[in-house]
């Protein structure tokens, strides 16, 4: 079918082929997630490595000073330290479960099987299957 035909009897202009051309936006979204990914990791990299200069410097201070508060605050950032590692394992966690949900198992293949023919045909099929 042509599309000056149908066009000609409707009266109509005929719709042009698009100019511009289509892009598949799965490459940019996971573009962005490793962006994402990377970014978060740097931050908490860098959260991490100044924590441990802090605390090094917190800990020099509570010894010398000997105050409950000091050891309290020494106390409270290994606390919130500990959490942040947590937090960067959980993140490469996450990574690997999103591309997990991105890229199905190429392990699982389905086999479907069409018989067509009647019950009788299938029944006889399966007797001489059973028989040899």
């Amino acid at each position: 079918m042509s599309n000056d035909k149908i066009s000609k009897s409707l009266g109509i202009e005929p719709i042009k082929e698009p100019v511009g051309k289509i892009i598949d936006a799965m490459p940019i979204i996971h573009a962005e997630k490793n962006d994402d990914y990377e970014y978060a990791r740097r931050n908490l990299y860098d959260i991490i490595e100044k924590g441990n200069d802090a605390l090094e410097h917190i800990v020099d201070i509570a010894k010398q000073s000997e105050s409950a508060r000091a050891f309290e605050v020494v106390t409270n950032l290994i606390k919130t330290m500990a959490e942040t590692n947590k937090d960067l394992l959980n993140l490469a966690k996450a990574k690997k479960d999103l591309e997990k949900i991105e890229k199905p198992s190429e392990n699982n293949v389905t086999n479907n099987n069409l018989f067509v023919g009647s019950s009788a045909e299938l029944l006889k099929m399966i007797k001489d299957k059973a028989n040899g």
